[in-house]
């Protein structure tokens, strides 16, 4: 897992001689980077389950942490867990558009996921200076073409229809209550009494995007900057929080009939019917 070595190299205090000083690199705070090599301990004893609970702590406390995404993804890639996996990978392109490496593991698992068109788009994106282009050069073999032609035909293809931004409506939700959106453009719309939340993408396409017991009358949503969603369960008297790997926490616990939501920078809001009050709490 290559991305180990580069992480940890960065926490130690071995200096390297340059002949030039360059761009400050990112650097994950101190509670992520500690959640993250604890991480990297469980997985070179073989603990993956551990590990991979160390890695999304280390996203939650630093949500820009692009290593942990790396290395959480591969050990799901490694136990066969594709479509997880996949996952993780669009969230660190999502945040570094240019981690080709990242994209090629999107597009390979696409392939092994029958998802043929997708694992094309992916491959599109990866200039021929990469160093993985070659991995994707033989990856797009395997899809009975090469890396040009499928550059030729994305770029000939035409964007999917959006969504105008005009007077409109989304019809067949069930008992629909809270709505809320990603920096993607999907919007997510929280059904009270089926217990889930639907999923529509910029086409249009609705799907379920949650179904699970911890949903219990769902209410409002809101979603911060890092792709996090919060959900006011009005049945269960709690808050609970979806992670962009997909991940579900209680974030606030006995919460009177929790009803609308805000978020104001790193704080959360959150109506209280059944006390009277608004509960503010720091993220």
């Amino acid at each position: 897992m290559k991305k180990f070595l580069i992480a940890l190299c960065l926490l130690t205090n071995i200096g390297i001689a340059i002949a030039a000083e360059p761009a400050k690199p990112y650097e994950p705070s101190t509670e992520a980077k500690l959640q993250y090599n604890q991480g990297v301990d469980y997985y070179k004893v073989g603990q993956y389950d551990q590990a991979m609970a160390a890695f999304r702590q280390a996203i939650s406390l630093d949500p820009n942490y692009i290593d942990a995404y790396y290395n959480l993804g591969s050990i799901l890639e490694y136990l066969r867990q594709d479509e997880a996996a996949l996952a993780v990978f669009k969230q660190i392109m999502v945040r570094k558009p240019d981690d080709y490496e990242s994209v090629y593991k999107a597009a390979n698992l696409s392939y092994k996921l029958g998802f043929t068109d997708k694992a094309k788009t992916y491959l599109s994106i990866i200039p021929p200076e990469s160093s993985i282009y070659a991995s994707a050069q033989a990856l797009a073999s395997n899809l009975n073409t090469d890396m040009q032609t499928i550059k030729t035909e994305k770029a000939k293809e035409i964007n999917p229809p959006k969504i105008e931004q005009t007077n409109g409506m989304y019809n067949d939700i069930p008992s629909p209550t809270g709505v809320t959106t990603d920096n993607n453009g999907n919007i997510y719309v929280a059904c009270f009494s089926d217990n889930m939340i639907y999923k529509i993408s910029p086409d249009g396409k609705k799907v379920i995007f949650i179904k699970t017991p911890k949903l219990n009358g769902p209410i409002a949503m809101v979603s911060d900057s890092a792709g996090n969603i919060y959900v006011s369960n009005y049945n269960a008297d709690n808050i609970i929080k979806i992670s962009p790997t997909g991940e579900i926490t209680t974030l606030v616990s006995n919460v009177k009939k929790p009803y609308g939501m805000h978020i104001n920078g790193q704080l959360l809001f959150v109506s209280s019917q059944g006390s009277n009050s608004v509960l503010r709490y720091k993220l």
